[in-house]
């Protein structure tokens, strides 16, 4: 059967999106899946210690998000420009989005923070983006921080007051365009209960990119390309990993960029892993089979998603779409706030 992008729809109501986090982290519901009985079950995140065993190893994303949505001023105009970094190309050239793009001609000088940044246009993409080169004084990082906002996702509408509730409590290598969202459920003290059971915490890196929220825009799955996202994983990680998995532990993956990442280089190592880094375009959907990753943590994604077809390669397309169904039933909330689903084979 070939699968089509429509066969990855669902009836989600607008009101189910969550558009602010929960005040506490981890009080988010969560939804059991297990492949082989095929039965789903409701929980709460806490629960997710019930879940893993002593040998396991638990892989978090530690990119950290970068205020990356900045306001300025075009120098010969005064007119308003919006740019949305997304990744870093080579010293302090940036691929961005402009808005208006067709403000942001090559040889625009963008004024941000009364002069403390200056963006210079160098190049228009075929997409539509703009490569940005950046003037400013001291560090970069520190004057993003002081003049950028949290970039959240276009079906977020409220105001973030806290944009730490955007990180993950566990961020630390700056470059990420979009949180990791699956890891913001975990809160120091779920996390050292993880540890105090004989579980692995071990971090990798995947700087996400604004692409995982771009539609599929083919009906045929086989002609949609992936953006590319930029990926680390250490040797000690590496060699943890497959220490745990020789002695039969299961590899628990927070969150599709863990999973990204570790299938990636698993197919470029046939099912090792390695120290390794490089940028991504692996697309997960189904008929995919897993090399690395035994269960996993992820929220609930957009319909007709590569995030909803990576889960669907894991769980059977029928079985997921079911799950979806019963989680409006059950009035989860969705998306980057919203809760949690564990699956496991």
């Amino acid at each position: 059967m070939v699968l089509v992008t429509e066969d990855f729809d669902f009836e989600l109501p607008e009101e189910l999106i969550a558009q602010t986090p929960l005040e506490n982290r981890s009080s988010s519901k969560m939804m059991v899946l297990s492949v082989s009985d095929q039965t789903m079950k409701n929980q709460n995140f806490e629960q997710i210690l019930d879940e893993l065993n002593a040998g396991d190893a638990l892989v978090m994303n530690n990119t950290r998000v970068l205020p990356a949505r900045l306001y300025g001023e075009k120098e010969e105009t005064g007119g308003h420009i919006e740019l949305l970094l997304l990744k870093n190309t080579e010293g302090d050239q940036w691929e961005t989005l402009a808005k208006p793009a067709k403000k942001a001609k090559v040889g625009t000088k963008i004024i941000f923070g009364d002069g403390r940044l200056i963006a210079t246009v160098k190049e228009v993409l075929e997409h539509g983006g703009r490569i940005v080169e950046f003037s400013y004084e001291g560090i970069f990082l520190e004057t993003l921080e002081s003049l950028g906002e949290m970039p959240l996702p276009p079906y977020i509408k409220e105001r973030l007051e806290d944009p730490d509730r955007y990180q993950t409590v566990y961020a630390k290598e700056n470059g990420s365009a979009a949180a990791p969202t699956a890891g913001l459920h975990f809160t120091e003290e779920i996390l050292e209960k993880v540890e105090a059971k004989g579980v692995k915490i071990v971090f990798l890196t995947l700087h996400v990119g604004l692409g995982t929220f771009r539609p599929v825009n083919v009906d045929n799955l086989e002609e949609h390309k992936m953006h590319e996202e930029f990926y680390q994983l250490s040797a000690e990680s590496a060699e943890t990993l497959n220490e745990i998995h020789d002695k039969g532990g299961k590899i628990v993956a927070v969150g599709t960029t863990s999973i990204r990442t570790l299938e990636t280089i698993g197919t470029k190592f046939d099912g090792r892993l390695e120290a390794d880094s490089g940028w991504t375009d692996i697309f997960i959907s189904p008929g995919y089979e897993f090399k690395v990753v035994d269960a996993f943590l992820t929220n609930f994604h957009l319909p007709k998603s590569t995030l909803i077809m990576l889960v669907s390669a894991f769980a059977g397309r029928e079985f997921v779409l079911k799950a979806y169904n019963h989680a409006v039933e059950e009035r989860y909330r969705f998306f980057s706030f919203g809760d949690a689903m564990f699956l496991k084979k």
